[in-house]
C-alpha cells in the first residue's frame, strides 16, 4: 500500500475540499498507471473530506470474466478494452446532474472475487463532490476520450518505476496470484498498460509525486 507524506496529504485534502462546494456537483479524477496509489489516496481523501466526498471508482466497469473469456480478452484484463468504458461515461454523466431525492448507484470492484459486483456504491443528491480514479481518465483513445471533458480536475499519479512494480506485484500476491504469476502478469500486462497511461500526464491539471 501507497504511503503518503502528511503535508502532501493536507494539501491535496484542501484542494478538494475547495471542489466540494454545498449546491454544486463536481467530480475528481485521479488517474495514473497501475500501482501509482490512486486507490490509496482516494479512499484518504474521502476519509478527510468527512461526508462531502464518494469514491467511484473506474474499475467497477471492468467486464465480467466470463465476458472475457468470451471476447478472448482474458489474458490482458485490465487493457482499455476490457472495461465497458461507455458504461462509465454515462454513470459520469449521470452523476455530474445532481437531482434532488435520487441516488445514484454505481458499481464496484471486488478484488476477492476478481469481479465488478452492480449497484454497491451510493451517490447521494447531497454529496457535493465525486472522486473518480482509474488508469485511463486521461487516456485520450476511442470511447475514454470523453472522460477527461466530464472531470472539473484531473490529477495525474507518479511514482517511481521500481516501487510501484514491487507494490504491484505484491498486491497481486496478496490478492491470490503466485509471485511467479504475478511477475509475469506485472511485466506483460500492467506495464503494457502503464505505458498506454503516460501520455495523459500531460492533461492533467496537476501531477502528484507519491512516495
Amino acid at each position: 500500500m501507497a504511503r503518503m507524506d502528511a503535508q502532501l496529504l493536507a494539501e491535496l485534502t484542501e484542494r478538494a475540499r475547495r471542489l466540494a462546494v454545498p449546491g454544486r456537483r463536481r467530480v475528481l479524477g485521479l488517474a495514473g498507471a497501475p500501482g501509482a496509489g490512486k486507490s490509496t489516496l482516494a479512499a484518504r481523501l474521502v476519509e478527510r473530506l468527512d461526508g462531502l466526498a464518494v469514491l467511484v471508482p473506474m474499475d467497477g466497469f471492468h467486464l465480467a470474466q466470463d465476458e472475457l473469456v468470451r471476447l478472448g480478452r482474458a489474458g490482458r484484463k485490465g487493457a482499455p478494452d476490457t472495461f465497458d468504458a461507455a458504461g462509465y461515461v454515462a454513470l459520469l454523466h449521470r452523476l455530474r446532474t445532481q437531482q434532488c431525492d435520487v441516488t445514484v448507484y454505481a458499481p464496484a470492484f471486488d478484488r476477492t472475487l476478481e469481479e465488478p459486483v452492480a449497484g454497491s456504491i451510493p451517490v447521494p443528491p447531497g454529496v457535493p463532490l465525486v472522486i473518480t480514479e482509474g488508469n485511463y481518465l486521461l487516456h485520450d483513445d476511442g470511447p475514454w476520450a470523453p472522460v477527461r471533458g466530464l472531470l472539473d480536475e484531473a490529477w495525474f499519479l507518479e511514482l517511481d518505476e521500481p516501487r510501484r512494480v514491487r507494490r504491484l506485484v505484491e498486491r497481486h500476491v496478496r490478492f491470490g496470484k503466485e509471485r511467479p504469476h504475478a511477475e509475469r502478469w506485472v511485466r506483460d500486462s500492467d506495464e503494457a498498460n502503464a505505458r498506454l497511461v503516460a501520455p495523459g500526464r500531460d492533461r492533467a491539471h496537476l501531477v502528484v509525486l507519491m512516495s
